[in-house]
């Protein structure tokens, strides 16, 4: 042993570290060769565990370190489970001496740098063995860490002691309860959902994280009971009966399917990378065997199988869980009799007798109404769940016909509470899309439109979890309106069943709206609803993008609009519940695509209706005139009297009041009559009154190149246009208003942006400023490997000479300034834009003509379109 005061530096020569890196990555290749040629996970991680294990040996060799140390894996290379680029997790245990040993220190040193020199993904800690007991005291993860330890080399007495000091001071209630905390926050860091597009398989809900959980809660028993740690976990479990055979060979076969998957994920990015990105969905797929289908791509193809597993990992995790839970605290549960069937154990629903369920299939449903009636409940217990797994099958055409489940599942939607809970369950448990056959196919099927950043099954269940949440009081001031409305529709589980069906034949081919409406009204039908709630439900299913589409795509301050959609909604009963099922459908997409800018829209679409369905003379001119009264009203309060800006009002003509509201034509007015006949822009910028971004008004000569040049500056910002009404008046000027927000959805409050808009912009519309090429931006990574399939749709209006132009494509920086300059191109005059973000998805609305306001003429419709194309 070398002594404290002189340190004897050992060192490796270059040749031999050359060698090593050399033979490591011979190694490393050929562990990949072999895995290409045999992708077996169980293989692999022996190989690779092998050729590190004897590397780190030799290392500790070279060096000498002082034999009363040990060298330990830890963690998941402790566990056996070494991915190609994870780290290796090591512990070096070093002797409890009173000072501090210079050369053995000296040593560690080198043997850390060495293995980085080597280009080895190191995890390490130094402790003695009464530093990894307070560590592990304080830290759950270093506990975590100690319980998976592998001795490699060194004292095997140091580690016979370093295991019974782990095991002695090891609490397995305690560490159950931080683990448990552990995983809750690691679930609702990702949502509490496994199914985001892009999922991490290690720490999603369902991930492999939730395997390692139910191994490490068994292991601090073992470690507790000094039992010996069994090669395979889930054969100790079933081993202990505390899973079946059966369960634990389907565990297994879940666990190497996202093992495989993990590995092959490592190989493809060559890094330390779990999460299931788009940019290695494709190549997975085809890796893995998938092809493309008519239907659906060979990447959808995988994720539904991978979130299958994910399904069942997270109902193996909670049964498991709550079995070892029952073992740990091993005290005589609290039990409550709630009826003849079933009883609460520790605040846990179970069935009072084991073939309760086999015997009734109708107690299936009584156990959710139950778990809604009695909100102390925490859920089910184990011995239930599990039964509830094996007489699945028992929910057949059978159990679809009998009128008592038919009556219970119509109780569920129609508890005053927790009717998200039960239906959430019910998809956890697989019951719902054994019920609803048509539901439990589109369990775990992606959306590729890239703004659904959830599965359809997770999607539908969110629309249905914010429908619920305009229920409760508490969360009024969320949504005012929907709370309102919500609390005075008469029959709430109509929209609940409306929002099972609304995406419920997305993936079939064809209209989804359109068979899903099938599939409702057989269902309402079927469950025995009146034929006014059938038709209700089925009409909202239909008409479910209806209301959204109008709202985002028209001109909302045109009455025969608003007359349009009054006469398509019939009534106000169909009105509301259109509204509630459009909002909560929105916020259920993802959490960045609903913003104040839609939330107004469809907020003032629902008001426009509502007046006009409660109004039985209201017609257009009625509207113009009480929106030309208001204006008047509100110019008089700033002293201007009708005298003064009545000669701006006749340039504007009579078109200008039908497309503008009473706040726009006071503040277009007060901030224009001295300036009628202008040379200079005039850009006046505020934020809008109704919260929803920043508003813009430019006024100038029409020219060609202006709504061109008004797009490159707001690209350049780094602002979208979200609405644009665009007009010219009688004496030929442009009268524009436009809605931007920033890349983040929000606009900016602070009044030295409004000035630098309007300062900066009036500079860019003189004609000395060179019209500038639109920003090339580059498209993102989502769409890069998921790109849409553009669309270009011109539509003659029928009232007018102007065509509709809809435009559905990639969203990227610089697209509406393109877009703007192709139309300067060919010609083209824009009356209105109406531009739609959601997500990586445009889709961008236009009213265009001709520069004299003609008709276009079909080569001039097929020319555009094809610019547009190739363009986009």
């Amino acid at each position: 042993m070398q002594l404290d005061n002189k340190i004897e530096s050992i060192e490796v020569s270059k040749e031999r570290i050359a060698f090593l890196r050399a033979n490591l990555k011979k190694q490393f290749l050929a562990l990949k060769e072999d895995f290409n040629l045999q992708p077996n996970t169980t293989r692999l991680f022996k190989q690779h565990c092998k050729f590190i294990d004897h590397l780190l040996i030799e290392l500790w060799s070279d060096l000498h370190i002082d034999p009363a140390c040990c060298l330990i894996a830890v963690g998941g290379y402790g566990r056996g489970e070494l991915y190609p680029y994870s780290d290796i997790d090591l512990l070096v245990l070093i002797p409890n001496e009173p000072q501090e040993n210079r050369a053995l220190n000296q040593s560690i040193e080198n043997l850390i740098g060495l293995m980085w020199d080597l280009g080895l993904n190191i995890g390490h800690s130094v402790r003695n063995l009464d530093e990894c007991i307070t560590e592990a005291q304080k830290d759950i993860t270093v506990q975590t860490n100690v319980l998976e330890s592998r001795l490699l080399t060194g004292s095997g007495n140091m580690y016979q002691d370093f295991l019974a000091s782990i095991a002695k001071n090891l609490s397995p209630i305690d560490f159950l309860k931080a683990k448990l905390q552990e995983q809750e926050l690691r679930h609702s860091k990702f949502n509490d959902t496994a199914y985001n597009l892009e999922p991490n398989l290690k720490e999603s809900p369902g991930g492999l994280r939730d395997l390692h959980m139910i191994i490490w809660i068994a292991r601090s028993l073992q470690v507790k009971n000094q039992q010996l740690s069994a090669a395979n976990p889930w054969s100790a479990l079933a081993k202990e009966q505390i899973i079946s055979v059966a369960e634990a060979r389907r565990i297994r076969h879940h666990e190497k399917k996202l093992q495989l998957l993990r590995t092959h994920l490592h190989f493809l990015s060559s890094r330390r990378e779990d999460r299931l990105l788009f940019d290695f969905q494709n190549d997975l797929a085809a890796t893995l065997g998938y092809t493309n289908t008519p239907r659906r791509r060979a990447s959808e193809q995988l994720m539904q199988s991978y979130y299958r597993s994910v399904k069942f990992i997270e109902l193996m995790n909670e049964i498991v869980l709550k079995l070892l839970e029952e073992i740990i605290v091993a005290t005589p549960p609290a039990i409550r009799v709630l009826n003849e069937q079933f009883e609460a154990r520790n605040d846990l629903l179970e069935a009072r007798t084991a073939n309760l369920l086999q015997q009734h299939p109708a107690a299936i449903f009584e156990a959710f109404l139950l778990l809604q009636q009695h909100p102390e409940l925490s859920g089910m217990g184990a011995t239930l769940l599990r039964t509830l797994q094996r007489v699945k099958p028992l929910v057949n055409k059978d159990f679809r016909h009998n009128a008592n489940n038919k009556k219970t599942f119509i109780d569920i939607l129609s508890q005053p509470s927790g009717v998200n809970r039960a239906l959430r369950a019910m998809n956890r448990y697989g019951i719902l899309g054994s019920y609803i056959p048509a539901f439990g196919k589109i369990v775990g099927q992606m959306q590729h439109d890239l703004f659904h950043v959830y599965t359809v099954d997770e999607h539908i269940l969110n629309v249905l979890a914010n429908l619920r949440r305009f229920a409760k009081p508490e969360l009024k001031h969320e949504f005012p309106l929907c709370s309102q409305i919500f609390a005075e529709f008469d029959a709430p589980h109509l929209l609940y069943i409306a929002a099972l069906f609304h995406d419920i034949a997305k993936g079939r081919g064809g209209d989804h709206s359109t068979l899903g409406t099938v599939d409702a009204f057989k269902f309402c039908k079927l469950h025995h609803l009146s034929k006014a709630d059938c038709a209700l439900v089925a009409w909202l299913v239909a008409a479910h993008l209806k209301m959204s589409s109008v709202a985002q795509k028209t001109d909302l301050s045109d009455p025969s609009v608003i007359e349009s959609f009054a006469d398509f909604v019939e009534n106000k009963r169909r009105l509301n519940a259109l509204y509630l099922l459009t909002v909560a459908d929105i916020r259920g997409t993802s959490p960045v695509v609903w913003n104040a800018w839609k939330a107004r829209l469809l907020e003032c679409l629902y008001s426009a209706t509502n007046h006009a369905l409660s109004d039985p003379s209201f017609h257009a001119k009625q509207t113009i005139q009480r929106r030309v009264k208001e204006a008047a009203e509100k110019l008089s309060r700033f002293g201007l009297s009708e005298h003064a800006y009545e000669p701006l009002w006749i340039q504007f003509g009579e078109h200008y009041f039908v497309r503008h509201e009473s706040d726009e034509i006071a503040w277009h007015s007060r901030l224009l009559t001295p300036h009628l006949y202008s040379e200079n822009p005039i850009v006046r910028a505020r934020l809008s009154p109704h919260g929803d971004g920043i508003q813009v008004m430019i006024y100038i000569k029409d020219k060609n190149d202006l709504f061109a040049r008004i797009c490159n500056f707001f690209d350049r910002m780094g602002y979208g246009i979200v609405e644009a009404k665009i007009f010219t008046t009688q004496h030929n000027y442009a009268l524009n208003s436009f809605i931007i927000l920033d890349q983040s959805g929000k606009s900016v409050s602070y009044s030295g942006l409004l000035k630098f808009i309007e300062l900066e912009l009036a500079n860019q519309l003189n004609d000395h400023y060179q019209l500038e090429s639109p920003l090339k931006g580059r498209v993102s990574r989502q769409v890069k490997h998921m790109p849409i399939q553009a669309q270009i749709t011109i539509i003659k209006e029928v009232e007018n000479n102007n065509h509709r132009l809809d435009i559905i494509a990639n969203d990227r920086p610089g697209l509406l300034a393109t877009l703007a300059q192709q139309l300067l191109k060919y010609n083209i005059k824009l009356h209105n834009a109406k531009i739609n973000t959601l997500g990586n998805r445009a889709e961008d609305t236009f009213l265009i003509s001709d520069q004299n306001g003609e008709c276009l003429d079909f080569n001039r419709i097929n020319a555009l379109q094809m610019a547009l194309l190739d363009e986009i």
